[in-house]
Order: C-alpha cells, then sequence, then structure tokens
C-alpha cells in the first residue's frame, strides 16, 4: 500500500511539474521558432480535435499535404489550421489553397506564404483545453498553484518529522555509563 502511494505521489508530483513546463513553454520563445498552440474549431476532424494542443514550426516552403496554421494570431482572431490541397507561385510569391479535413469546399482566400505560421508537427488531442484553462487565473491557481502547494507542505511535513526525530535522539539519555559495581558479584 505504501508503494502504491509513492507511485501516486510521484506520478501527481510529475503531472504538476509536466504542466508547468507546458504552460512556460506555450508563453516563452522556443529555439527554432517552434509554438506550441491550441486548435479552436473541429474543421481539422478527425485528423486534429478540437481543443488539440499543436507544435507548430516555420519552414521556408510548404508542400501539398501538410497542414499549415496561419492567419492572425490575436487576443481577439485565432489562426486557422487547415491542410494544403493545391499551391502557386504569382509573381514570385507562394499562394495556398487550404482546406480543413471536415469541410466539404476549400477556403475561399488562398494563404500567402507570408501568412503562415508553421506546419504542425504534432497534435496532441484535448491537452489543449487544459493548458488554455491553466491559462487563466483560476486554472493556474487549481492546476498549477493548489497541487505545488500540497507538494511543498507535504515535503515541509517530512522535513519537520525528520527533524523532530533527530532532536529526539539528541535528548536522549545515553545510559549510565559508570562502572556498576552491583552486576559484578563474585
Amino acid at each position: 500500500m505504501h508503494n502504491l502511494y509513492k507511485i501516486g505521489y510521484y506520478a501527481f508530483v510529475g503531472a504538476v511539474v509536466a504542466l508547468g513546463l507546458l504552460l512556460v513553454v506555450s508563453l516563452v520563445p522556443i529555439p527554432g521558432n517552434i509554438e506550441v498552440k491550441i486548435v479552436q474549431s473541429g474543421s481539422m476532424e478527425p485528423t486534429i480535435k478540437t481543443g488539440a494542443l499543436t507544435v507548430v514550426k516555420p519552414f521556408t516552403k510548404y508542400a501539398v499535404g501538410d497542414v499549415i496554421m496561419f492567419g492572425p494570431d490575436t487576443k481577439t482572431e485565432v489562426p486557422t489550421t487547415h491542410r494544403i490541397i493545391a499551391d502557386e507561385v504569382r509573381s514570385g510569391v507562394f499562394y495556398y489553397t487550404t482546406k480543413g479535413d471536415a469541410n466539404e469546399d476549400p477556403d475561399p482566400q488562398p494563404v500567402r506564404q507570408s501568412e503562415v505560421i508553421g506546419k504542425v508537427l504534432l497534435d496532441i488531442p484535448y491537452l489543449g483545453y487544459l493548458l488554455d484553462f491553466a491559462k487563466k487565473p483560476l486554472g493556474f491557481i487549481l492546476l498549477i498553484g493548489v497541487p505545488a502547494a500540497i507538494v511543498v507542505f507535504d515535503e515541509a511535513g517530512k522535513i519537520w518529522r525528520e527533524v523532530r526525530k533527530i532532536n529526539r535522539k539528541e535528548e536522549e539519555p545515553l545510559g549510565n555509563t559508570a562502572y556498576d559495581t552491583s552486576q559484578n558479584k563474585n
């Protein structure tokens, strides 16, 4: 039972650390211009689910079949994640015709290469919901703050118990070291 507790505890700590790292990675620049993004719509289902966490990396050129993220990425506008179904060069500029896997028709406007954020390298279903919640104050408190506080208090309790144990050992009498003549009867 104690081993099961330890496994659960370390899994809990690992999950808190992983979520914290994921939160940091989504907010700080990653070498190679890699970005962590959340898919906001179901236009790419079943290939990429709504709420998926994606890892996006910019390239100099994209090919038909690549899933790309493009468009404005602001507080009020979310980028689109669609597959390239055709490409063409006009006046030396690459344009991509895109379409969501779940959509019947291609997107009405071709995408300029300069509008592309990057190619989707990896997607993890539903993890984006968790990350999005963790970015909000209440989510941060519930998903990072509270578990981290539990771990800190648990570790502080272990340290306190060890210090008490050491102090008790120091306070114990060492026993009577004087020679006891009563037991030495011939």
